[in-house]
């Protein structure tokens, strides 16, 4: 009489990386009831009802992208259809940074949140109205259309789903009123007792006056003595005035003591990104601990349905992948590795390190037996390939990462969309 086979699915000879776990090497993933039941070497083949070949490739926890912009039509251009930036792009869960506010959390949750196949967070907005194209419309964003205590109590009563708030501390809105708004974000993150992911560098233009006497490479010496441990700050990178890198090309001195007091960083990559101020960041000693791809619709190529108009919005920037992929998280942990940093740190940035973010390590980030079944499978492809950032600066590398396809608690998903996608490979 035969037994069944002990296991599901066995992923079969990658390179598994687990940070949490400390693999590194060659090795077999065993799922099992939609979780992890084994990862050790040279699996027999029969033990297993489905075996999948996935020598040559990256196995890793299910990637974490720490920001998502996935509040679809309610937050007009900027939402995508959240397993197009999740499953469908080889990762497993989503945090939304500023999509839904106190106001719309419940749509967020009801259209959102429960239908997806990936897993989907929030960083609740400080804002009433939450990502509503604010560069078209800074009114929204005065301190009149803050209500504290509303997204406190908020934050408070869904806390299965918000597991932080979104601020800004740019010099749009500092012209414009000064520190006073990003006091009350602080002060949401502080009793509801939740991260503060702030965006630093500029975002909304100036009011017709100008600056108002504010100067932009003051803004994150004002605003990190009311931040605390663990909250995080976004955009290190930014091309735009207010960043980690000053004027004059140095990173600013707040930066260490930030760093030095528990504060964290995300890339948050997206149209922000500059591979200049990488650089120079990077060599004074700033690596981030996440990475956000900060995937929206003014920089995201979507191929649009059979039959119907669509792919970047018209007015969108003029964004260095359209026509080729759409931007992903794996796209930007190229970018990290092209910048020298090691393998092992970038996995981290996309598991371990944005599970603690939001407090669900012991869920999530690891392919720790008995864990839920979430793995994301990534090509590895070698080669000479051209990155570009929105500054138009090109970085040549050998080595490029895209979605192969991910495991969410155990159930395959396919990355679809890169079927037909160029990879910028140069000859």
């Amino acid at each position: 009489m035969s037994t069944a086979p002990a296991y599901d699915h066995i992923l079969q000879g990658g390179h598994v990386i687990c940070p949490a776990s400390g693999l590194d090497g060659v090795m077999d993933v065993a799922v099992k009831d939609g979780k992890i039941a084994a990862v050790k070497k040279d699996m027999l083949p029969s033990s297993a009802r489905q075996v999948t070949d996935v020598k040559g490739k990256l196995v890793i926890p299910g990637m974490i992208d720490t920001h998502a912009h996935v509040y679809k039509y309610v937050t007009g251009r900027f939402g995508l259809d959240p397993d197009l930036c999740g499953v469908e792009s080889g990762v497993t869960c989503l945090i939304d940074q500023g999509g839904p506010s106190c106001m719309t959390l419940p749509g967020f949750r009801h259209f959102i949140a429960e239908p997806a196949k990936s897993r989907v967070y929030a960083f609740i907005s400080a804002y009433l109205v939450g990502g509503m194209e604010g560069h078209y419309y800074p009114e929204l964003y005065a301190p009149t259309c803050l209500d504290p205590e509303a997204t406190i109590k908020s934050a408070r009563e869904n806390r299965d789903l918000v597991k932080g708030v979104k601020g800004h501390a740019e010099i749009g809105g500092f012209a414009r009123y000064g520190i006073k708004v990003f006091e009350m974000s602080s002060r949401i993150a502080r009793e509801a007792d939740i991260p503060l992911y702030v965006h630093f560098g500029q975002l909304w233009s100036l009011p017709p006056e100008g600056a108002n006497g504010v100067d932009a490479d003051t803004i994150i010496e004002q605003v990190v003595g009311l931040m605390k441990p663990g909250d995080i700050l976004a955009h290190p990178f930014t091309r735009h005035p207010g960043g980690f890198v000053d004027k004059n090309g140095k990173v600013h001195p707040i930066v260490a003591k930030a760093l030095a007091m528990g504060l964290k960083t995300d890339v948050g990559h997206g149209s922000h990104f500059s591979y200049k101020m990488a650089r120079i960041a990077i060599d004074a000693g700033v690596i981030p601990d996440t990475l956000g791809a900060d995937m929206h619709g003014y920089n995201t190529y979507v191929p649009p349905p059979p039959g119907t108009p669509g792919g970047l919005h018209p007015d969108a920037e003029n964004h260095p992948f359209a026509g080729q992929a759409r931007f992903s998280l794996t796209q930007a942990m190229s970018s990290m590795l092209a910048l020298g940093i090691d393998q092992t740190t970038v996995v981290k940035m996309v598991t371990t390190a944005p599970a603690k973010m939001v407090k669900l390590e012991h869920e999530i980030g690891s392919l720790q037996p008995g864990r839920v079944a979430d793995v994301s499978v990534l090509n590895d492809l070698r080669g000479r390939f051209k990155l570009m950032d929105n500054e138009k600066t090109e970085v040549i590398t050998e080595r490029l990462l895209t979605p192969a396809f991910c495991l969410r608690a155990g159930k395959r998903y396919d990355a679809m969309w890169f079927e037909h996608a160029g990879r910028g490979e140069l000859s």
